[in-house]
């Protein structure tokens, strides 16, 4: 719980940010009258219960199935890969503000971890692509999937403006980043003790 709060509290700031400047908002219809800087009770709850689940389905993985992982070398060259991209899709994309910002964050994360003498990417690319089956049933219903309109909407203009369903192509970095954060995050935790 420490690293996801941790996490969590920087997410939260750009959250309430990019809320205020319009690049996405939440429809009323489908939340609380609870709001905290504007943002509605079940936003802040998602950041704490989103990575909670992430990493017992991460962890539990990798207790059950330790030996199924990439080797450092694979995950080092699918890491140089995705910052090559990223930087490029950053510097093509300065003016819109959620491709800067997710991508960005993504970078940093990538580089935090390339600096690091961590091997946690070896479990997680692979245990990632588990996360995406709820991630893609959870996150389609919030932008409208399978409902009448979307619990979270998007300013196009902010963003690449490419969806996978109704989900914008930029969350999929957003929730490898933040689960990914609150993994490294915590391992560190862990070596304090």
């Amino acid at each position: 719980f420490p690293a996801i709060l941790v996490v969590a509290a920087v997410y939260i700031f750009f959250d309430v940010s990019l809320t205020k400047a319009g690049v996405w908002g939440f429809n009323s219809r489908y939340h609380s009258n609870i709001l905290l800087f504007n943002l509605p009770l079940e936003e802040w709850l998602f950041f704490i219960v989103i990575p909670y689940a992430s990493i017992f389905l991460h962890d539990a993985f990798v207790l059950y199935f330790p030996q199924i992982k990439l080797n450092n070398r694979v995950s080092k060259i699918i890491t140089v890969a995705l910052l090559i991209i990223l930087v490029l899709l950053v510097l093509f994309n300065l003016d819109k503000i959620y491709t800067v910002y997710i991508y960005s964050t993504l970078i940093v994360t990538l580089v935090i971890y390339l600096f690091s003498k961590w091997s946690i990417i070896n479990h997680f690319y692979i245990t990632f692509l588990l996360i995406l089956v709820p991630f893609l049933i959870v996150n389609g219903v919030l932008t409208g999937s399978f409902i009448e309109s979307e619990v979270v909407w998007y300013n196009n203009d902010e963003n690449l403006g490419i969806r996978f369903f109704t989900i914008p192509v930029e969350d999929f970095a957003y929730g490898f980043s933040m689960i990914f954060l609150s993994l490294m995050f915590r391992d560190k935790l862990k070596t304090l003790y």
